[in-house]
């Protein structure tokens, strides 16, 4: 029996404000980490091919040329943080949802701390835009990689004022 972990191809991508490594294999994307989380594994070996597509939509998203991904994706997780992963991949480019609202439409009105924990643990930022899940409030609320940088994504999607960090 062979417990040897699947290959996982790698390159690092340039974005407007700093590298994001992309990572997956022929089941999909499985990561993108931002400069601040990159970690590279034993087992993964660099391909920048694999990731032409990837890159290319990601180009075209920072020049606000895309709103919508396709891009084949398998993220890892738990069933729960998965069905909230396929909430937020639902959420439009120039949108925001609140965690309370994910929680009452995966039928769980009493989950919002747990949809932020989903929220946080998801492997493919970006794509699956945990970025677009704010507090009730409005405020900028918990992001693996840093508030900076969900305020980046919001603000080229047209989401927040820049002079004045709040949601429009």
């Amino acid at each position: 029996m062979n417990n040897k972990p699947a290959l996982i191809n790698y390159c690092i991508y340039d974005y407007p404000v700093g590298q994001l490594l992309l990572a997956g294999n022929c089941d999909g994307l499985q990561h993108i980490q931002f400069e601040c989380n990159i970690s590279i594994e034993d087992n993964w070996k660099l391909d920048v091919k694999s990731f032409a597509s990837v890159m290319a939509q990601l180009d075209e998203y920072f020049a606000k040329k895309r709103q919508r991904f396709d891009v084949k994706l398998n993220p890892q997780g738990t069933q729960f943080q998965k069905n909230v992963w396929n909430k937020l991949e639902q959420i439009k480019f120039g949108k925001t949802k609140y965690y309370a609202e994910i929680a009452q439409e995966i039928n769980n009105p009493k989950a919002a701390r747990a949809i932020g924990m989903a929220n946080n643990k998801n492997p493919i930022p970006i794509i699956i835009p945990c970025h677009r899940v704010i507090g009730k409030n409005g405020d900028l609320t918990g992001f693996a990689s840093g508030l900076d940088i969900k305020q980046q994504l919001l603000e080229l999607e047209g989401l927040i004022n820049v002079n004045l960090c709040l949601p429009l």
